[in-house]
């Protein structure tokens, strides 16, 4: 068999890439469609932003504060889940440059009525200069365009480079020590460019909160996304997800585009002033207390409420279950070397090595506090593929290790290491959820002509 035959056999289903030569995708709605809001979505990896903005999956019920957002709420599910409603919003368009989130993202999204079309592997780059050469890459009538651009050189657990990467729109290191519009660092420019193109109503960036303290970056990148395109770029605001049921500690820094002649003038005159009011507000308001209390605040979720029902990996049948990291431990100095605690939120999901990912639980002798679970005879292990995506608020049947039926005994489409790079990488999808419903809730407000 030759190489191209087995890369073809192990990929979910056949690259469409070729498709877009010739036979380029139009998603101009149809009159039963137009209730739909088009999502154009960059930098997608698995799909935690875009599962977000569609709804439609199930997370924890004390995730969901019924007081302050009964909307959110479909139906209630069995094991303390709940089903989250539908949003308008509909993803026409993704793209992730890794093969183990492609996979994954239609292995689960196809479940959604998606296609494998609908996702791209190449880099925005090269989408935009394929676009340049006179190709219809993109979607026509796109509403919201959504894009969390490489964090890692920004990040603080990362080296920071910031604008100055030396890894190229590929991941790749390259030899030329100049950083320049291609290198990882400035890809929130292509993002730019296809906003330019698409025209969406509204766009979201995020990035890591780390973004926001190096130098004057977030006012950089603010000025870019407004400069000279017909969008106003609203201050960016860090959002916490524990303040929105997800029992993680993570922020990430986001940036909200609003076409201005797309808006009513009454509004754009709102969200010019320094401080916007609530009704204007396009940002979510937090569920839950964790940077916040009072008022009706739900308290924040714990993990005990998330994991005490799970199986062990050794008594389970679901493989995202049953694979964790293997990494000894290597005392508390060390990142990732700290048990959980289970009447708390957990440390940021990171997308890093085995040796990173934190340990369910500890022995005894290597300082662990959960003894109920130790006097039953539970060993030491660090979490499970599983535990990481319920912590991001991954719903239970989005499968993270996925096996390659079609190719040799005990390979994989998403090994159980890629899948936590990828989970690591993704925004909380529930996060995601309350910023999609709000934009939702002031979509017409917006953009309803007066």
């Amino acid at each position: 068999m030759r190489l191209e035959e087995i890369e073809r056999e192990i990929s979910v289903v056949e690259e469409p890439q070729l498709d877009i030569l010739y036979y380029p995708k139009m998603a101009k709605k149809t009159l039963n469609e137009s209730e739909t809001l088009n999502v154009l979505s960059l930098f997608s990896g698995c799909g935690g932003m875009d599962l977000g903005f569609e709804g439609g999956f199930s997370v924890l019920k004390n995730s969901i504060n019924e007081i302050l957002t009964p909307h959110f709420i479909d139906k209630d599910l069995k094991n303390g889940f709940i089903l989250l409603k539908k949003t308008k919003f509909k993803t026409v368009f993704a793209n992730d440059i890794l093969q183990d989130a492609r996979n994954a993202w239609i292995n689960y999204f196809s479940k959604r009525g998606h296609k494998a079309e609908d996702f791209y592997k190449e880099s925005i780059v090269d989408l935009v200069k394929m676009y340049r050469n006179g190709i219809n890459v993109f979607p026509e009538d796109i509403d919201v365009v959504t894009g969390g651009f490489p964090c890692q050189d920004f990040s603080l657990a990362g080296k920071r480079n910031g604008f100055n990467s030396h890894k190229n729109h590929k991941g790749e290191l390259v030899n030329d020590k100049t950083a320049s519009v291609e290198t990882r660092g400035q890809l929130y420019m292509w993002m730019k460019e296809v906003i330019e193109i698409t025209q969406p109503k509204i766009f979201i960036a995020e990035n890591v909160k780390g973004l926001v303290n190096l130098d004057n970056v977030k006012e950089i990148i603010q000025n870019d996304f407004s400069n000279g395109n017909g969008y106003i770029v609203l201050d960016p605001k860090i959002l916490h997800s524990a303040d929105f049921g997800v029992p993680q500690s993570r922020e990430r820094v986001i940036f909200i585009g609003i076409k201005k002649s797309a808006l009513n003038k009454k509004v754009l005159a709102e969200l010019e002033k320094e401080i916007i009011s609530e009704l204007y507000n396009p940002y979510p308001i937090p569920t839950h207390s964790f940077t916040l209390k009072g008022g009706q605040l739900k308290p924040f979720v714990q993990l005990k409420n998330l994991l005490l029902d799970l199986e062990e990996p050794d008594s389970t049948k679901d493989l995202s279950q049953r694979f964790y990291s293997k990494a000894k431990f290597m005392g508390k100095h060390c990142q990732g070397q700290r048990e959980i605690k289970l009447e708390s939120i957990s440390p940021t999901i990171r997308s890093e090595h085995h040796g990173n990912i934190e340990f369910r639980r500890l022995s005894k002798e290597n300082g662990g506090k959960i003894e109920n679970e130790l006097n039953k005879g539970f060993k030491e292990r660090r979490l499970t593929v599983r535990e990481c995506a319920l912590i991001q608020s991954f719903p239970p049947d989005y499968d993270f290790v996925i096996e390659n039926k079609n190719g040799r005994k005990g390979s994989f489409l998403v090994s159980p290491s890629q899948a936590y790079k990828i989970i690591g990488n993704a925004v909380p999808p529930l996060l995601a959820y309350n910023l999609a419903k709000r934009i939702e809730d002031v979509w017409d407000l917006y953009f309803k002509k007066i």
